[in-house]
């Protein structure tokens, strides 16, 4: 802040010497009237004014200038306006449960306008001053139309169900609205994951990843090729400007350089697709976990025989391995004050639970005891072999006994050494945690394990700096943390606890992870 105020004072200087520059809307002078600054306002948040100026766009503090001239805002009229865009999914339901939960809990009274079928416009009041405090708008479309408005209408926040993509990134830079994958730009919402549904009468209660993206790109057209009746299958997708169809493509069709059919129906609403599919015995579609409705929800398997359902936890764990995540990003720009307190908010427990009401997955860790971990334990000892001896299982379970499996895990994205999205998020979360405390006096391990590909003395090298890794992204996110109160270790176990099958790339994916244990 100090070097903030520095720049505007060198810029206020450099103005005086000058002299004069051309009559704009406002100029701002220093309460002693001994330094002044005109420009154009292109913004006040309450507490700054944004000018753009003979000396660049500047933020000068409001506390110590004073404003004259026909662009001054009515300091006492404020109202803080926050402008968010994107995806339906969230804006139709997340978003209002979160605004109105921020009202419930700040103490404002809310009042909620249909402004037109597609947006939402939520009235913060003040109590008991009876002043309105701020103007939240939110406008339900899909996740390329929110950055769109992003870059060509001044939103504020974008809603996504996908990553920015490169266009996009490169578009939001060469806009002046910075790095949207930067710390502090991004951040993980909600989590949700994509989950493959079809009407109860259907016999087919599995398959396995491979399967269900040929059967999305037309190699696989009948169910007798999935252990069901001999019948076509009618394919049922979220359209693919939607940001659920995308990261299908992204995440099911893209690793086999397969497109999707032109014979998958593709829909504008999770509504739409959830009818379509309990109308046919024979459908199958691709829908949100928070809308699956009355259909019944496949399990992902694979040959080894190991299974995965979308549930809370295993989103949570990214142990299911279509997990989506839900983003919100947010351009360089300081918003104002109620609107950063908002999204503080988005990140406090009792939003989490906000969360999880709405039919999204919430980020509070939690911990699983040991007695809770039968299946992995099993396919553990069903996968033992020489790359798994037992002393390596007896290891593992002599060092784990006793301990708890927080749900906050890392993965890398793949074929990479970095973290990926979820992760990043888990990182901030993790370090939040260490620094208020709540593991004090506890004994926290992250345990890193490998996939098959490699061999068993490379897979347990790999394992072991993975876990290293993220033991450091984590100290270094948590610069407050007092290591005299907690006892942070590493360790790794390689191929011993299989998650998924080895026999794709969406399984080693799954398998190649660190996990958080806790004493």
């Amino acid at each position: 802040m100090r070097c903030f105020r520095a720049v505007c004072c060198c810029a206020l200087f450099l103005f005086c010497i000058v002299g004069g520059a051309l009559a704009q809307d406002v100029t701002l002078k220093s309460r002693d009237g001994l330094v002044a600054l005109s420009g154009n306002l292109l913004g006040y948040d309450g507490e700054f004014y944004r000018v753009d100026s003979d000396y660049g766009v500047l933020m000068l503090d409001g506390s110590g200038v004073l404003c004259e001239g026909p662009g001054c805002p009515n300091l006492d009229d404020f109202v803080a306006e926050l402008r968010i865009s994107g995806a339906a999914t969230i804006g139709n339901v997340l978003m209002p449960a979160l605004v109105e939960g921020f009202g419930l809990r700040f103490g404002y009274s809310l009042q909620r306008e249909e402004a037109a079928s597609d947006t939402v416009v939520y009235t913060l009041t003040e109590n008991p001053q009876n002043r309105v405090a701020g103007r939240f708008t939110i406008v339900s479309s899909n996740t390329d139309a929110g950055f769109d408005a992003l870059l060509n209408e001044g939103t504020d926040l974008v809603m996504a169900l996908r990553e920015i993509r490169p266009d996009e990134l490169r578009a939001a830079g060469a806009a002046g609205l910075g790095d949207l994958r930067h710390k502090g730009r991004s951040r993980v919402l909600a989590l949700d994951a994509l989950v493959p549904i079809v009407a109860p009468g259907n016999p087919v209660r599995s398959i396995a990843i491979p399967d269900l993206a040929r059967v999305l790109s037309g190699e696989v057209d009948n169910w007798t090729q999935l252990g069901g009746p001999d019948a076509p299958i009618a394919v049922h997708v979220r359209a693919t400007t939607s940001g659920l169809g995308q990261a299908a493509e992204d995440s099911l069709l893209s690793p086999i350089g397969a497109t999707l059919s032109p014979q998958a129906v593709q829909h504008d609403s999770d509504a739409a697709l959830l009818e379509a599919v309990l109308a046919d015995p024979f459908a199958i579609g691709l829908s949100s976990s928070s809308a699956v409705g009355t259909a019944v929800s496949l399990s992902l398997g694979g040959a080894c025989g190991v299974t995965l359902q979308a549930t809370p936890r295993n989103a949570k764990t990214e142990d299911y391995p279509l997990t989506a995540p839900v983003f919100l990003y947010q351009p360089a720009l300081r918003l104002p004050k109620l609107a950063r307190e908002f999204l503080s908010y988005t990140r406090s427990a009792q939003a989490q639970y906000v969360i999880r009401r709405a039919g999204f997955v919430d980020q509070l860790p939690e911990e699983v005891p040991i007695d809770a971990q039968g299946d992995r334990f099993a396919n553990a000892i069903a996968h033992a072999g020489s790359a798994v001896p037992l002393e390596e299982l007896q290891r593992m379970t002599a060092r784990l006994s006793g301990m708890k499996r927080l749900t906050t895990s890392f993965r890398f994205q793949t074929g990479s050494a970095d973290l990926d999205a979820q992760s990043q998020s888990n990182v901030a979360l993790m370090a939040r945690a260490l620094e208020s405390g709540q593991y004090d006096g506890r004994d926290v391990i992250f345990i890193g394990f490998s996939d098959g590909e490699i061999g068993v003395e490379q897979s347990g090298e790999s394992a072991a700096e993975r876990a290293e890794t993220v033991r450091r992204a984590v100290l270094a996110a948590a610069q407050t943390i007092d290591l005299d109160r907690i006892d942070l270790k590493t360790d790794a176990f390689g191929e011993a606890m299989p998650i998924a099958c080895d026999d794709s790339a969406w399984g080693r994916d799954v398998n190649r992870r660190v996990e958080v244990w806790v004493r």
